[in-house]
Formats: structure tokens, sequence, C-alpha cells
């Protein structure tokens, strides 16, 4: 099976990743658009869930709380970040956007911790600068393990054109905490401008998984294992939105042995 889920180029589901689908425990994905006066209803969930308003502007409404008119971006690529709410298992939803909208929707295993739901703004997000010269990139983390929840991990990368991200390349797939952790991940890939393509490689030590991917707008790339980077050509701009689950909700990596000079330049 490829690692490589293609997007739909139309409809109102742009893409879903199931445990199931994806055959592993923990990680949950999916992406929606909705045209201005559309809604849409999520069934109660027996998974913690974290929506995040890509773009537009949209009102989450899960009966007994509602946020109303939340979000307002126009693209993923503008420095301003998202808007989010945290649900916890046990609540259906009604989104109805309030102009053309793209919704990411993020699920994982519920621990029984009982946080309430909750409406993530933007002031609330951590922002910060990674890497240097042509790796640099611009993180916003959403849903840091410093903020209340069961499993879920989920944060915002902006690659420049020409620039190399999640690099050098790192694996987060043993439980050897604090030196690594065992997260499953999805990246849900966004290009400016759309017709763009990036390039992104999963690997092992042993290369017993090794594939290389031309992902395109929306298309998402999972990582079960391995190592991840992805590179961005000249022209065109990388976003990806990064959701990570697994049986301890810590963020360790390991650097490949082979790459980790460069950071000592």
């Amino acid at each position: 099976m490829s690692l490589l889920v293609k997007a739909s180029r139309s409809g109102r589901q742009i893409v879903e990743i199931t445990p199931a689908s994806a055959g592993w425990r923990y990680v949950g994905f999916s992406a929606f658009r909705l045209e201005a006066g559309e809604s849409i209803d999520f069934a109660r969930s027996e998974r913690e869930q974290c929506f995040v308003v890509l773009q537009g502007n949209l009102t989450i409404d899960i009966g007994v709380l509602a946020w109303r008119e939340i979000g307002g971006r126009d693209s993923v690529f503008d420095e301003s970040p998202p808007h989010a709410v945290y649900l916890p298992p046990g609540h259906a939803a009604t989104v109805t956007a309030h102009r053309d909208v793209e919704l990411a929707v993020a699920s994982a295993p519920a621990t029984g911790a009982n946080h309430p739901p909750r409406l993530i703004q933007p002031e609330d997000m951590v922002h910060s600068v990674r890497g240097n010269g042509s790796n640099t990139r611009y993180i916003c983390d959403v849903l840091p393990q410093s903020a209340p929840a069961d499993s879920l991990l989920v944060v915002e990368v902006r690659t420049p054109a020409g620039h190399s991200s999640s690099y050098p390349p790192h694996k987060h797939d043993q439980d050897q905490i604090p030196q690594e952790s065992v997260l499953e991940e999805t990246y849900y890939h966004r290009l400016n401008p759309p017709q763009g393509f990036a390039f992104q490689r999963v690997y092992t030590d042993d290369r017993s998984l090794d594939e290389a991917m031309a992902v395109e707008n929306h298309d998402v790339v999972m990582v079960p294992r391995g190592y991840h980077p992805v590179v961005m050509p000249h022209g065109y701009d990388g976003y990806y939105l990064n959701v990570m689950a697994g049986p301890t909700r810590a963020w360790h990596f390991k650097n490949d042995p082979a790459h980790e000079w460069m950071l000592n330049r």
C-alpha cells in the first residue's frame, strides 16, 4: 500500500484517513471544502477530535455550546494562525460555513482524561522558526503537548520555495523516551501556487520501507515509521498540517545520523 493518499479534486470531502485504512492504531485525519451556507454534520465520536479552520469562516455547534463565526484567514499561506476547536469524545457537531471554508479534522484515541470542549484561539498557539538558510521553516503549534488533550498533537508548518523541511530527516518510531517516542503522523500538503508539487521521502535505516513521493495540492502522506523529509522546488511555497498520536503524548525524535552533521555547520 502506498503511503501517498491522493486528494479528491471535487466534492465536499477532500481526503480521509482512518486507522483501518492506514493500517495503524492512532491517527485519523480528514479534510473538507464547504461553500458559503453549506453545513456538515459529524456524528458522536468515541475519539477526541481537533477541528482546524484552515481557511474561511464557520460556526461549530455541539448543541450545549457553539463557537460562532470563527476563522477568517483567506489562505493557509497567510501569516496569521488558524482557529481550532478541541472536542473530547461523546460530542456530535454541526459545522456551518459563512463563506467558502477548508476544514481539517484530526482524531485520536481518548484515554478518559475528560478534557472539556474548548476554542483554541490564534493567540493561544505557539510560534517558532526552525532551521536556517534554505532549511528555514515557520511553525505554528495548534495543539502542542503543553496543551490539554489525550493523544493528539497538531502543528502547521510553512516552508518557503526552494527550502527543505522536516530536515535533517528525523523519525519517532521507537519507545525510548526521552530520546525518541512512538508517534504515527499524517502530512496534509498545500502548495502555492496550487499547480505545484513537493517531494517527500519516508524511509527506515534498513530500507525495508523506502518510498519517495511527488505530492500535489491537498494530498496526504502517511508516516507509520521512519524518517520523513520534505523538499519544496523553486517557485512553490509549501504548507503542511501535521497530526501525530501514539501510546504516549510526547514528541521526541531522532535525526538520521548520516545527515546530522549539517546541524553543526
